[in-house]
């Protein structure tokens, strides 16, 4: 009898436990759940829900204020999500405000990261549409990297079999930095237009020697004193022609200055 008594006890005590176990599991579940809050709905509409589940956290300003309530397809190329929100951040959520799809961390879950929107809005109202942004396509972005790396491995080894035939003096590069019979002709070569450039600044100077002693032939002499005459002539005509023009710009300005002071005067 006593045995069966003491049996009863620690059936009564293993119940209680477990009933206080589950009272602080639906708690704790409750209380992350916002079962327990005010609450109100937001709804955001994506195209690429990107792996977001039933349950994941929404987070405003880095606090986790509400959870994903529900993912519903309204089309084959859209999702409307539904945001249970803590009522009492509805203040700090203006008209505008925008959900996008982020990582809680490297690796983590998936979550709605919500922003505010424009400072002077009124808040948001419950069972409000906000504006989503789309995830990034990580799939995408591998695949283009993946492009990216063949292309890279392609053109490396490219520019090694350049790099060898280049070292074994094949190709116009190598036979130039190689050879040395091309190295010796271009040293002739440059040797050469040395002696071009040379005689012909020679040539010029005998040239210019004896354009300066035909002037002071007295056959070409008169020539070329004509020619002077007529270039000094000239400049002096084209001097004659500034000063003119000279004076009628200060005539200008004079009479302007002379009429707005006879204005200036009749006003008054």
């Amino acid at each position: 009898m006593q045995q069966k008594a003491q049996q009863k006890i620690k059936v009564g005590i293993f119940a209680t436990v477990m009933l206080g176990l589950l009272l602080v599991g639906i708690f704790l579940i409750g209380r992350n759940k916002s079962l327990f809050q005010s609450t109100f709905v937001l709804y955001g509409t994506f195209k690429n829900v990107g792996g977001l589940q039933v349950g994941n956290n929404v987070r405003f300003v880095g606090i986790d204020v509400g959870t994903v309530e529900s993912i519903d397809i309204l089309s084959d190329t859209t999702a409307r999500v539904a945001l249970r929100i803590k009522e009492k951040v509805k203040p700090f959520i203006k008209k505008g405000a925008v959900a996008g799809i982020s990582t809680d961390g490297l690796m983590g879950d998936k979550l709605i990261t919500l922003t505010s929107g424009r400072e002077n809005a009124t808040p948001v109202e419950d069972e409000d549409t906000i504006h989503a942004v789309d995830p990034m396509d990580y799939d995408k972005v591998l695949d283009r990297l993946s492009g990216v790396a063949e292309n890279a491995e392609v053109i490396t080894e490219q520019l090694a079999g350049i790099a060898i035939q280049i070292n074994e003096g094949k190709g116009s590069i190598g036979r130039l930095l190689y050879s040395d019979s091309l190295a010796t002709t271009l040293e002739g070569t440059m040797t050469e237009a040395k002696k071009t450039v040379k005689s012909i600044r020679k040539g010029s100077d005998g040239f210019s020697e004896n354009m300066e002693a035909l002037k002071h032939n007295f056959l070409l002499r008169g020539y070329y004193k004509r020619k002077e005459k007529a270039a000094k002539k000239e400049a002096e005509e084209q001097q004659k022609e500034a000063e003119k023009e000279k004076k009628e710009s200060g005539r200008k300005k004079k009479q302007n200055k002379d009429s707005a002071s006879l204005k200036v005067s009749k006003e008054q």
